[in-house]
């Protein structure tokens, strides 16, 4: 297909509402929705889930399904009518013109083909290329994503590939006829934050490179400040602030906008002095939205009889016309006034030490033929001489990419799996060896896990009261039924959950409400330590503010331990106390959330600190960008385990790769495994800093 050439706006969205059709009549998903993408541009949309950010990008796409119809506006690429093309145009335009990545990279993958075959398709079937040429344009795509050994990767099958690697090879697809709009929709949400700064870093380049348009869907705020030029905050299905992003950033001014900065942890977050401000309420059903403003229900400025009556309309912010907000307080609101709700909370001191951690290491032997076990045995090393200890009512953070060994850990502290060697000491009791079917009542109630994904945790064919009654009876906690109903109210009441949920199903559950319930199972053995893996990352940024500060809630109340894995090191700031950081199964540094946060580094933590993205115009990061993919646990590298990765690797020499550097102690407890020597650690400056002003 013959591109056309176009200097006006790439895509212009005016008006649009989306609806969908069920048997309980019409849904609408979008209203008065209107968003434009100039020429080389990237726009933002950003909100909580059910907002409608994805429906938009099917819209664009004219990929509803069967229930989904465009009811009204119009959605225009190129100047074109999109909404009234046939389906040969949109065949034509689809894949060439306008590409979609989504956020799972292997659904949209082909399990069953090569790399090579599923690129080479592209140029083929839009382009009419032959076999040779669409081969070499996809080596060539290949090596322009930045992955190692093309032809091998080529070669390959997506399964053979890594979850970065897999992106990456969509990102190929989708640029293979260098089309002139990308969507991405959440395109690195599964992935390690060190990948996610890669894969952000080569959208950019290649969007320079190519002069694609992109529509980035994200909640992730501070990867949007990253990425984009303009920005379209959504809520309920509508726009409801738009605007150069700058502008958004410095002058927000929809209450929605306000809240959502207020729940995420920038630097100055602390969860005792400046602690973050969940979103009141829930976020509305489609057909249960309020009369008048969307948010109404959950504004701090609502106004009874003005904010609940007729239609709102986007109206301009400033006299440029470029910033709008559907809001009718805009001139009404000190948009400068301190957080009002804010409640600062009394620190508690770290007691006893209740866990012991010393010398653990975890060795998996498996067959070299997996399928058949047949061949040669290998030894995974998931976990390498970890030692640690954790205090009562102290929030130890553990860190890494996937793969580093975080879970291994933590399968191991609840009996999931035993230790190789070294011992774990509960209360004075050595339980490495004790599988969690063998593990007495007392000892499996005191230390509770708090999965990542709230939707596998729960049955579904249960209510939620009976669940937690359930745990109630495993633990022996109660003296009758009726004294473990009693006890499962007050737990509904300790998570802030209404008692009449007890008889809701989790399907009728949102995922933070699931997310409680999960929390009160683990608190209903009154858990002394609570393994909380990945907590957050599956809810909104407003969910994540309310779930956090439950957490610490519970620690604060019942003095508990938290051991808080995650590669979020913005929440991992705001909720530590200290910070464990591993890679590839060992410890490579260790102390304060302070001491762990400023120079010196590790060389691995100064990667994962500068690839955090912060939604702050007033902060400044130094970016880098590891090169490959965190080495196999089967065939570790000779020496240090971050050598072939580590960026200040040629001020040592030789040592990197022939000597494991020993974890040394720098000061006040502040341990480090590296071979840098003082002077080069003493020399190190900060990754985030505040920007300086003019």
């Amino acid at each position: 297909m013959q591109k056309q050439d176009y200097d006006g706006p790439i895509l212009e969205i005016d008006n649009l509402s989306i609806s969908f059709f069920t048997r309980i009549g019409e849904i609408p998903a979008v209203m008065d929705f209107s968003c434009k993408v100039e020429k080389g541009k990237a726009v933002g949309l950003v909100g909580e889930s059910g907002c409608g950010k994805s429906t938009v990008a099917l819209g664009v796409m004219q990929d509803l399904g069967v229930n989904g119809k465009i009811v009204g506006g119009s959605i225009k690429f190129k100047g074109r009518e999109l909404n009234t093309m046939s389906q040969e145009e949109l065949r034509d335009i689809r894949g060439s013109e306008i590409a979609m990545i989504y956020q799972e990279p292997m659904a949209s993958l082909n399990p069953a083909m090569k790399v090579s075959k599923q690129l080479m398709e592209v140029p083929m079937v839009h382009e009419g290329a032959s076999e040779k040429e669409a081969y070499n344009l996809a080596l060539q795509v290949v090596t322009d994503v930045n992955l190692p050994d093309p032809e091998r990767i080529m070669n390959s099958y997506p399964h053979q590939l890594s979850g970065g690697q897999q992106q990456r090879i969509v990102i190929a697809m989708a640029l293979m006829s260098k089309p002139s709009l990308l969507i991405l929709d959440e395109p690195t949400t599964a992935l390690d934050v060190t990948v996610e700064a890669g894969i952000v870093a080569l959208v950019k380049e290649l969007g320079e490179k190519y002069g694609t348009s992109m529509l980035f869907i994200s909640h992730n705020l501070g990867l949007v400040l990253d990425t984009c030029d303009d920005i379209c905050v959504m809520y309920s299905g509508e726009a409801v602030e738009t605007g150069p992003i700058k502008d958004v950033f410095d002058k927000m001014r929809h209450p929605y906008t306000e809240a959502l900065f207020r729940s995420i942890p920038l630097p100055g977050a602390d969860k005792n002095a400046h602690p973050l401000v969940a979103i009141p309420g829930n976020f509305p059903l489609p057909h249960e939205r309020p009369d008048g403003c969307n948010f109404g229900p959950r504004c701090n400025y609502f106004a009874e009889g003005r904010c609940n009556q007729g239609v709102i309309e986007m109206a301009d912010v400033d006299a440029d016309l470029v910033h709008k907000s559907r809001c009718l307080k805009v001139e009404e609101i000190d948009w400068n006034a301190p957080i009002a709700a804010a409640v600062d909370n009394e620190a508690v001191e770290p007691g006893r030490v209740v866990l012991k951690v010393s010398n653990l290491r975890k060795y998996y032997e498996v067959a070299a033929n997996a399928l058949f076990g047949g061949g040669e045995k290998r030894v995974v090393k998931a976990n390498e001489t970890l030692s640690f200890e954790a205090r009562e009512a102290e929030t130890l953070a553990i860190v890494g990419e996937s793969g580093c060994g975080k879970s291994t850990l933590a399968k191991m502290l609840l009996g999931l799996e035993t230790a190789s060697d070294g011992t774990i000491t509960l209360n004075n009791e050595d339980i490495e060896q004790i599988a969690i079917q063998d593990r007495k009542v007392e000892t499996v109630s005191s230390i509770q896990m708090v999965f990542q994904n709230p939707f596998d945790t729960l049955n579904p064919s249960m209510s939620v009261g009976r669940q937690i009654i359930r745990a109630l009876e495993v633990f022996g906690i109660g003296i009758d039924d009726a004294d473990r109903k009693r006890r499962m109210l007050e737990l509904l009441d300790l998570v802030k959950l209404p008692r009449e949920f007890a008889r809701r199903m989790p399907r009728q559950l949102s995922g933070g409400q699931k997310q409680r319930v999960g929390i009160a199972r683990a608190f209903a053995g009154d858990a002394q330590v609570v393994v909380a893996d990945e907590p957050v990352s599956a809810l909104d940024v407003s969910v994540q503010a309310a779930v956090t500060d439950l957490l610490m809630e519970l620690q604060r109340k019942n003095k508990t331990t938290m051991l808080f894995i995650s590669h979020d090191l913005s929440i991992v700031r705001y909720i530590s106390d200290r910070v464990m950081v591993m890679y590839l199964g060992h410890v490579v540094e260790m102390g304060t959330t302070d001491q762990v946060f400023a120079p010196p580094y590790h060389p691995y933590t100064e990667a994962l600190l500068s690839a955090v993205p912060i939604a702050d115009t007033s902060i400044e990061r130094e970016h880098i960008v590891l090169k490959g993919d965190i080495p196999s646990a089967v065939n570790p590298p000779s020496g240090c385990p971050f050598q072939t990765r580590c960026q200040h690797k040629d001020k040592v020499g030789s040592k990197c790769e022939t000597e494991v550097p020993p974890l040394r102690v720098l000061a006040d407890g502040h341990e480090i495994k590296c071979h840098l020597d003082d002077a080069h650690l003493d020399a190190m400056t900060p990754v985030i800093k505040l920007a300086q002003v003019d």
